[in-house]
């Protein structure tokens, strides 16, 4: 399949947002990638509700929706109703994983679960095959424009491999850092879907930087 390619709003500019919106549904993008972060499970507060509903107006793509936050059963059905697509929770932040990706499909949308980077991708061997997208964290969640964390190729490897035997239509998405010196290298590793913040919106041409990583050719 070709590369799945989800800007990250947290890197847009909140003063001109549907200029930023519109241009990503006029690119080769494929989905809006939220970033929901509580100020307890990460040291950051981004965006709730009324940001998801406003994004999911003007959208004309899907919204991939990541929780950063606690206690993320409270608020699944809120995600539904507010235009979510694929909603993805951390490993680390669930008590009841199982429960939660149920509670996640039962309200229509693509379940997915995350992993910080100190996460092994082994925990997920008995939950993968009830999950649509394993989010694979290549910096420490909480703010954008980090270093990637090289360790994070491997992870993707380990986690095709198991992917390969358990769920061969796993979407394997990265997040964290990405950028035109490892994207090629994370889709080789077997990721299929790449999150990209600061590299598309600090480019001087974002929609020719989607464009670059959805072919993953930075020559152009």
């Amino acid at each position: 399949m070709q590369t799945i390619v989800s800007p990250s709003l947290l890197s847009a500019d909140f003063n001109h947002l549907a200029k930023d919106i519109e241009m990503i549904n006029q690119s080769e993008a494929d989905w809006f990638h939220l970033d929901i972060m509580d100020g307890v499970f990460v040291p950051n507060i981004s965006f709730g509700f009324p940001i998801v509903q406003h994004v999911k107006k003007l959208a004309k793509k899907p919204l991939d929706v990541h929780l950063m936050i606690v206690d993320s059963d409270r608020y699944i059905s809120e995600f539904k109703k507010f235009g979510a697509d694929y909603l993805t929770v951390h490993y680390e932040a669930c008590t009841h994983l199982h429960r939660t990706i149920q509670a996640i499909k039962a309200e229509g949308m693509k379940a997915g679960v995350s992993l910080n980077p100190h996460s092994p991708v082994h925990l997920l061997e008995d939950i993968l095959p009830d999950l649509d997208l394993v989010l694979i964290m290549s910096v420490n969640p909480g703010f954008g424009g980090q270093k990637f964390i090289k360790n994070s190729l491997k992870k993707v490897e380990q986690l095709k491999a198991m992917a390969d035997r358990i769920n061969p239509n796993l979407i394997i998405e990265v997040d964290g850092g990405v950028d035109n010196s490892n994207a090629k290298l994370l889709c080789d590793s077997g990721a299929n879907a790449l999150v990209a913040g600061s590299f598309v919106f600090k480019s001087e041409n974002p929609s020719a930087t989607i464009h670059q990583l959805k072919t993953l050719n930075f020559n152009q």
